[in-house]
């Protein structure tokens, strides 16, 4: 290998949008680094669902396309 063209691999302080913090290794330059997700708190280990309506995008979708859009031809019908 060539001497001097890879970057320093040190230890960096990761925190997270939770507030945990871990150390780990990394290429990266800076001594710390931000997360949005972490093990603590994504859902997948957590078993915890997260909803985040952003801009009212569900009720918007809920608007447009709740109600009887999504029930069966047969129940439009009997209803008419």
């Amino acid at each position: 290998m060539k001497d001097k063209i890879h970057p320093e691999y040190k230890e960096v302080t990761v925190t997270c949008a939770c507030g945990a913090t871990f150390k780990t290794r990394s290429a990266i330059g800076k001594d710390t680094l931000q997360a949005d997700l972490c093990s603590s708190c994504h859902p997948f280990y957590t078993g915890k669902q997260k909803f985040v309506d952003t801009a009212g995008r569900v009720e918007k979708f809920n608007r447009k396309f709740g109600g009887e859009y999504f029930k069966k031809a047969d129940d439009k019908k009997a209803k008419k």
